[in-house]
């Protein structure tokens, strides 16, 4: 259930002001002179606690293609974010590629209704995306300084140089294909073109300094803002290194590695692959979308390539600290709500793949860490949370009203621990094509531990990871989990296609 965002200020309100009195301890009931109604969603009373607290500002850092085991390299964002906030185990993109998701972070919305369906031809990328009504709308719409620095859509400032998306105060745009350069990077600043010398993710780093230095001087200095900050690590990019892998193999694979920041280069040479069940499958019998056994030389190129995105967000981790560092030097740290997550997964050897787009739990599953006002210290929360839960929660903290049929729902009460998030919560999952959605590749359901889905031929997959963490072994054909399946195919058909409010909804 949506929290009214009268109610989301008084919960923020409360907090805050507890905690004032006492560190890492979140309250409710009357504080500051504000006095809350769980029942009604209404505030009595004088509001004696700062509006910026209120309506927190929110930084929003994204990287592409981060796994949620890549974390474990990133210790100044376990530091400053993770132990100083929540951990969410079960952070998910339901369409678990670059495009699609970032749309949903911007919509609140599935793929199939934000139609931005794949990265390029037919429903795919910026073409396909219509941006007049999406979060950073909603957010100035309500008050907010909005900016942004980094990735946007695939394909953005290819055909439409110098464009600026609706919403945005201030924009730093990497304009594509130079996006996946790491150096020689171009860049659209507020509607000017240029191409500024160094590594992205330092570059990125710097706009982010900058843009908060903008706001404490601009008009708006007294408004809260939001801010989203998308690197482009650890996703394939260039230039070639010597010591890069071949990119073509025998049977058409292709293996693309990012670059790390020439500081960090060779820093993980000796990491090796997560010992995980499902890497380096011999018997693909029971996963149909399996790859298929690989050979020696191209499993070494793949610990090559998990090498480089181990490397790569070491920029990125000291970028996250050069952030905080900022908004603590400037006061703002203890107003902001700050989110880590990525736009969806990704595989690294597990079932012989190198990629996203399966279903599979290293493709679906993202990292998702949150601190802020009201959220406490070294928790954990275990209940799913989408990419289209993000914008409908952000817009909540900020009182914005989307003005877009959104299909996610305001978790913030789940991140507070104000309400009890549901584990077994109901999540459709879909993918279509890479070049062009001509038809899905398949549909399913996340349920608990359960992961079922139905491809375009109608072959159907269900996993236990409960039993079978690697989901090794289909289990659709097995008697004991047939009143399971059966209810699974019934999720499906049900919201396959769903919209807002026939969408799943936590009860």
């Amino acid at each position: 259930m949506r929290t009214p965002p009268g109610r989301r200020r008084t919960m923020i309100a409360a907090t805050a002001a507890l905690a004032a009195c006492v560190a890492g301890i979140a309250g409710s009931g009357t504080a500051g002179g504000v006095s809350t109604s769980a029942d009604s969603g209404r505030t009595t009373g004088l509001r004696s606690v700062d509006e910026a607290v209120q309506r927190p500002n929110v930084l929003m850092l994204t990287l592409d293609d981060l796994s949620e085991r890549d974390l474990a390299v990133m210790p100044h964002t376990r530091e400053l974010i993770a132990d100083q906030g929540t951990t969410l185990t079960q952070g998910l993109a339901p369409t678990p590629i670059c495009a699609p998701a970032r749309a949903s972070l911007l919509t609140g919305q599935y793929a199939h209704n934000h139609g931005v369906l794949t990265i390029e031809g037919r429903g795919g990328g910026i073409k396909a995306f219509k941006d007049r009504r999406t979060l950073p709308v909603w957010m100035r719409a309500a008050g907010y300084d909005t900016m942004f620095a980094g990735k946007y859509i695939n394909g953005y400032g290819q055909q439409t140089p110098a464009y600026v998306p609706p919403g945005w105060n201030h924009w730093r745009g990497s304009v594509d294909p130079s996006t996946y350069r790491f150096f020689g990077t171009k860049f659209d600043i507020d509607g000017r073109m240029v191409t500024p010398p160094g590594y992205s993710t330092d570059i990125l780093s710097r706009y982010t300094t900058e843009l908060l230095g903008q706001h404490r001087r601009g008009q708006l200095k007294h408004h809260p803002w939001f801010m989203w900050v998308n690197y482009v690590a650890p996703h394939h990019g260039g230039a070639r290194e010597t010591d890069d892998p071949p990119v073509s193999w025998p049977g058409g694979r292709r293996l693309l590695t990012t670059m790390p920041a020439p500081r960090d280069r060779n820093k993980f040479s000796t990491a090796r692959l997560p010992k995980v069940p499902e890497m380096w499958e011999k018997d693909v019998r029971g996963n149909p979308l399996a790859g298929r056994p690989v050979s020696p030389a191209y499993k070494a190129g793949v610990r090559e390539a998990y090498q480089q995105r181990l490397e790569s967000v070491q920029a990125v981790d000291r970028a996250v600290q050069r952030t905080v560092s900022e908004l603590k030097r400037t006061g703002e740290l203890a107003r902001t709500v700050i989110l880590v997550t990525s736009d969806n997964g990704f595989m690294t050897g597990e079932h012989n793949l190198l990629g996203k787009l399966i279903f599979y739990d290293p493709s679906v599953r993202i990292p998702m860490i949150v601190r802020g006002p009201g959220v406490p210290h070294g928790a954990v929360l275990n209940t799913p949370v989408t990419n289209p839960d993000l914008a409908v929660t952000i817009a909540g903290l900020a009182g914005a009203t989307p003005t877009r049929t959104v299909d996610g729902v305001d978790v913030w009460p789940w991140l507070t621990g104000a309400e009890r998030g549901d584990p077994n919560r109901v999540i459709p999952i879909e993918a279509y094509p890479v070049a062009g959605a001509q038809h899905r590749l398949y549909s399913g359901i996340r349920y608990g531990k359960l992961t079922y889905v139905r491809g375009k031929h109608g072959l159907e997959e269900l996993y236990d990871r409960a039993r079978d963490p690697g989901e090794l072994t289909n289990v659709v054909h097995l008697s004991a989990y047939r009143a399971q399946l059966r209810q699974l195919r019934l999720w499906d058909r049900q919201y396959r296609d769903c919209a807002g409010a026939t969408c799943p909804r936590p009860s």
